[in-house]
């Protein structure tokens, strides 16, 4: 580990009375990185949401952008690269090495701060997906550094990452700034960032290092992969259409009217923390900070008050349509539509109008 990166603890800055002026050991620490996560030959997505938000950063701090690449010698790395580049990269870090064949905790992250000390970035970003939180953890542990988890803004405060995430349960947002380390990194979730445009004009170059690793130093092994056998049944975060009902709804019978208009929009099903708390729906469409983060074209929320635990992980649809008797409802401050009234007597007069229209275009294509 280099002694240079590892002053005081790091620390929390708050808006005022901070101290921004970057410590001289600091001031080699260059450019922003986005570690690229793939999987069985796919990229995950939020590499490229992250990548997009990264050209905006850096472009603000006139540096480049670097994607990230771990994987074995027969993975298309470089094919990766490429699409990196598209999305916004300058350049791609790539460490090849049998041993990085499928993740493993170890080896990714040697592999990854070996770079990091070699290469000093200012800035790294990683997906908080199940790979990303656990590299992200050992990562800054092994350098050193801060890392803010979670975060829905990224922006940059002189040179530092203000990076935001809800905080106190999802009650409050709050901003923290890594001022005395290097690099500062934070997780983002999938969805929480846009997909940036493509510009497959766009080249770049391929740094290589190597891993320094062989099998026997790695304590765990890869046996046998067993997919998830429920892992097609629930695509809320990459759904165009989203339907999701709160407490409001009263009982889980009433929730069922949400499964309803969701079947005639062929839409996915979310709901609030609550909800799924009491049992009326799985966790996995629980929408919010301890939940999924969505981004559908259209997002209807029925009998949900819009707190902002909740608010953080739909608030960047295209279209928000909310239903609540309440009219002061904070759900209202944000949607794009609101039906002030019972969502009960709402939702089955939107089902039936909707299966009317549909049933009539189709019926006019036919």
């Amino acid at each position: 580990m280099n002694d240079a990166v590892k002053p005081a603890a790091p620390r929390a800055a708050g808006r005022a009375g901070r101290n921004t002026e970057l410590p001289e050991h600091l001031l080699a620490y260059k450019g922003i990185w986005v570690f690229i996560e793939h999987d069985r030959g796919h990229v995950h997505p939020v590499s490229w949401e992250l990548m997009g938000e990264a050209r905006k950063l850096a472009d603000k701090l006139q540096v480049g952008v670097a994607g990230v690449l771990l994987g074995g010698p027969d993975e298309p790395l470089d094919a990766f690269a490429k699409e990196a580049y598209a999305y916004g990269a300058d350049r791609c870090y790539v460490v090849r090495d049998p041993v990085l064949r499928g993740y493993r905790n170890e080896p990714f992250t040697k592999g990854l701060t070996d770079l990091v000390n070699t290469h000093q970035p200012e800035i790294m970003l990683l997906g908080a997906t199940t790979m990303g939180r656990d590299l992200a953890g050992s990562v800054a542990t092994t350098l050193g550094t801060g890392l803010t988890a979670d975060c829905t803004e990224l922006n940059i405060d002189g040179r530092a990452l203000a990076a935001t995430r809800p905080t106190f349960g999802g009650s409050l947002l709050c901003t923290i700034m890594t001022l005395a380390y290097r690099p500062q990194m934070a997780t983002v979730r999938p969805r929480v960032m846009s997909m940036p445009r493509r510009d497959d004009a766009r080249t770049g170059d391929i740094v290589e290092m190597a891993l320094g690793m062989v099998e026997t130093d790695v304590v765990t092994k890869l046996l046998e992969f067993i997919p998830d056998a429920n892992r097609h049944t629930v695509n809320l975060a990459y759904a165009d259409i989203v339907v999701s009902g709160g407490k409001g709804l009263k009982n889980a019978d009433n929730f069922k009217l949400v499964w309803d208009l969701a079947r005639v929009l062929g839409a996915e099903v979310g709901a609030t923390r609550a909800v799924v708390q009491s049992g009326w729906a799985e966790a996995e469409r629980q929408v919010g900070q301890t939940g999924k983060t969505v981004r559908p074209k259209l997002y209807i929320a029925a009998g949900i008050s819009g707190a902002i635990q909740h608010r953080v992980g739909m608030e960047g649809a295209d279209l928000i349509v909310a239903i609540n008797t309440d009219p002061n409802a904070p759900i209202f401050e944000f949607a794009h539509h609101g039906i002030v009234g019972n969502a009960m007597q709402v939702l089955p007069v939107l089902t039936q109008t909707f299966r009317t229209h549909l049933d009539k275009r189709i019926r006019k294509i036919a």
